[in-house]
């Protein structure tokens, strides 16, 4: 069995000199293992050492407790005569730590995972109990650094709006829709900044969009050959809503066909006494208004003598406020007639 290293836990080209732990964290003190370094103006490697400071860095954690490493970092003296940086810090291999990091390159891709897949707060509170506390400012802030990777040029598209802040702020999404990715974001839904992208993406075959006519002017000027079509979404959200209004104008005509009970209201609950006032005030306000509309009275003319809302008249005039009054039925109505006898 092979052995394990105090060594081995720590990133490449580091050593370890001293640790000390408490009860939710441990600190190693490590230092490079390097005796030079390049100067990151010239390039001159370098061994003469100036001094020395401390850098605290955060890393995986080590059995459930957070770590934090020590480095003992140094600086050194450069010897081109044509630079201008007499003094410069030592550099790392940029796969393990950066200039001025925080974190270690390993952590810090763990960092980039989690906000990828959870966003700010959530992933903040699960970085946490996985001992890497992290705040949902610099999870996000890792994302805007490492960037967007580079997508291949798309064929297929699809374009949305999306909310900054519902009905305040909106974007633009664009996916590749035969790699199923968002391959953009843009800051608003204006046709000009939709035009501006798609102007660098002449080789769009098919635009998915929605009914708007925003997108359809974008996709007009910037790619003319281009094919719109409507996407699946809209297509069906837009039969649904189609179809439940086409119901909702003919309830009364359908539950007339199913039947409907008989309403005593003798036998009616509270509840369902006050639901069945209400059903008759309805009623009575759309024959008010269906029988104005029948003597030629306009909607204007019919909200300023009844009183009732432009929106409430359009309605009843549609057909889509009229109804039958159903009360719930209950597993026991089918023994009633035997419990009243007993």
């Amino acid at each position: 069995m092979p052995s394990l290293h105090a060594s081995k836990l720590l990133p490449p080209g580091f050593s370890a000199v001293a640790t000390s732990s408490d009860r939710d964290s441990a600190a190693i003190t490590i230092r490079a293992t390097g005796a030079i370094s390049a100067c990151p103006s010239c390039g001159v490697l370098s061994d003469r050492i100036h001094s020395r400071y401390l850098r605290r860095l955060a890393d995986l954690p080590i059995a459930g407790q957070r770590v934090v490493l020590k480095l003992l970092a140094r600086r050194f003296r450069c010897d081109a005569a044509l630079c201008a940086r007499r003094i410069f810090t030592e550099r790392f291999d940029c796969n393990v730590l950066e200039p001025w990091a925080r974190r270690t390159v390993r952590l810090d891709q763990v960092v980039h995972c989690l906000a990828l897949a959870l966003g700010g707060r959530p992933a903040a509170s699960f970085a946490r109990r996985l001992s890497m506390p992290v705040s949902n400012d610099t999870l996000l802030r890792a994302v805007r650094r490492h960037g967007s990777p580079s997508f291949p040029p798309p064929a297929i598209i699809g374009i949305d709006d999306w909310a900054w802040r519902r009905n305040q702020r909106y974007g633009t999404l664009i996916c590749d829709l035969e790699r199923r990715k968002t391959i953009a974001l843009l800051p608003d839904r204006e046709p000009a900044t939709a035009e501006a992208w798609l102007t660098n993406q002449p080789q769009i075959a098919v635009v998915a969009r929605d009914r708007g006519g925003g997108y359809a002017l974008a996709t007009q000027r910037a790619l003319p050959n281009a094919v719109q079509v409507a996407d699946r979404w809209h297509l069906m959200e837009n039969a649904s809503h189609a179809f439940l209004d086409a119901v909702r104008k003919s309830m009364r005509q359908i539950r007339a066909a199913i039947g409907a009970a008989t309403i005593n209201p003798a036998l009616l609950t509270a509840a369902e006494k006050l639901q069945y006032e209400g059903y008759l005030r309805r009623e009575e306000t759309n024959a008010a208004i269906l029988a104005m509309a029948k003597e030629g009275a306009t909607i204007k003319e019919i909200v300023r003598r009844t009183g009732y809302s432009r929106g409430l008249a359009r309605k009843v005039l549609r057909g889509q406020r009229s109804d039958i009054f159903r009360v719930r039925s209950s597993s026991l109505d089918p023994y009633l007639p035997w419990l009243d006898e007993q």
